[in-house]
């Protein structure tokens, strides 16, 4: 199941963990977190390291034969969140907390690529492990290095991800959309201000944005199919005072999608809505709806070859055949160049109190599961990149 190699390397890669967990650094800021990697990496013989965006590395692991180029990507960047947990090597950088696994991915693939550099001359083709700065932020640092060039050449990419939803040692696996499509909206509902106790001098944009919200969600439940996710209002901002009615009031919020054309024609239904109720109400409004991060897309061919890497390594037991996942995840950039494959990497062990959700403060990985991690991500290569 787990080989004496990876066994061996375990200590490293869960220190390696560690390290990473206690200074966590927010998207598009990574630099501790790049210096570390760069240090690591350059001290692997066999791969060549590359820089292609101010917190994003790329190590290029060339096999001895000729074949095709694969990709392996880990995501680099923490979160927001102000951590409260009892770990000795707990953030110490207030505010900011690796609270999604982000730290476990980078020691995962830091550790593949050591083994596998030993490897180069079974290996038929190339190997790009990309540790990518910025999911957590849109655009993302997966755009940022597509256009700096990291897939051109690339067959293949494969993503994968932590997750407290499944039970260490198994794997999440699923063919088709993954993740949700998800896009931010902003409405502002422009009113007119006045004394509550003279309302109808006014225009309230209150009573207006609550009918929005309440009609936002016919969405769901009677513009698109049943199964179909869409609108979440979730921010409301107006008023600063308990007598006076506001002069305007914003809605913030997202849409999960997973159907394309249910994501192309969402924002003219949304802003139909807002238009006529505030039409009706005598209001003003403004919509602004920005796209974030597509579907991940997962290859019909690359989830069979993936399973049955999983199902020969560790047992059929392992694979879970999962449901889509809310979440969005901007591995879907890199597959606009090729097809490719992510899965969930199942981290929730109940005995250790490792049962928290991602984004929690007091989120806890089961490091046991690192260990899954490196054996698949080096037999996947094995499999991918072995003699023809």
């Amino acid at each position: 199941m787990i080989s004496k190699q990876v066994l061996d390397l375990e200590p490293q890669f869960i220190a390696w963990r560690r390290e990473l967990h206690a200074v966590p650094e927010l998207s598009f800021q990574e630099v501790q977190t790049t210096e570390f990697l760069l240090k690591h990496l350059r001290s692997i013989p066999g791969l060549t390291i590359e820089q292609p965006t101010k917190t994003g590395v790329v190590a290029v692991l060339r096999g001895a034969h000729p074949g095709r180029t694969i990709a392996l990507r880990a995501d680099i960047d923490a979160l927001p969140i102000q951590e409260e947990t009892d770990l000795p090597f707990a953030s110490k950088t207030p505010g900011v907390m690796h609270a999604c696994g982000h730290d476990g991915h980078a020691a995962m693939q830091l550790a593949a690529a050591q083994i596998l550099a030993g490897e180069r001359e079974q290996l038929h083709g190339e190997v790009r492990f990309l540790f990518q700065h910025a999911e957590e932020l849109p655009p993302g640092g997966a755009v940022e290095m597509v256009k700096a060039g990291v897939m051109e050449g690339v067959s293949e990419v494969y993503g994968m991800h932590l997750s407290s939803n499944f039970p260490t040692g198994t794997f999440g696996v699923r063919a088709g959309a993954l993740t949700s499509a998800t896009d931010r909206f902003d409405i502002e509902v422009i009113g007119k201000g006045g004394h509550s106790a003279f309302p109808e001098t006014c225009v309230d944009p209150v009573v207006t944005a609550a009918q929005i919200i309440t009609a936002l969600q016919t969405i769901v439940s009677r513009r698109v199919r049943a199964v179909e996710p869409a609108v979440a209002v979730c921010m409301v901002q107006g008023g600063q005072a308990y007598n006076i009615i506001p002069g305007e009031v914003t809605l913030t919020g997202s849409t999960r999608t997973f159907d394309r054309e249910t994501r192309r024609t969402l924002p003219q239904t949304m802003e139909n809505i807002v238009r006529g109720i505030c039409e009706a109400a005598g209001a003003s409004y403004t919509f602004r709806f920005s796209q974030g991060y597509a579907s991940v897309i997962n290859d019909a061919a690359l989830t069979q070859a993936a399973r049955q890497t999983i199902q020969t390594t560790f047992g059929e037991q392992a694979v879970l055949e999962i449901e889509p996942l809310m979440p969005g995840e901007d591995f879907s950039a890199f597959q606009e160049n090729c097809p490719g494959f992510f899965v969930e990497l199942g981290a929730r062990n109940e005995a250790n109190g490792c049962t928290f959700p991602h984004h929690n403060s007091r989120y806890l990985m089961d490091e046991a599961a690192l260990k899954y991690g490196v054996e698949y991500l080096c037999q996947l290569v094995r499999s991918r990149l072995g003699e023809a």
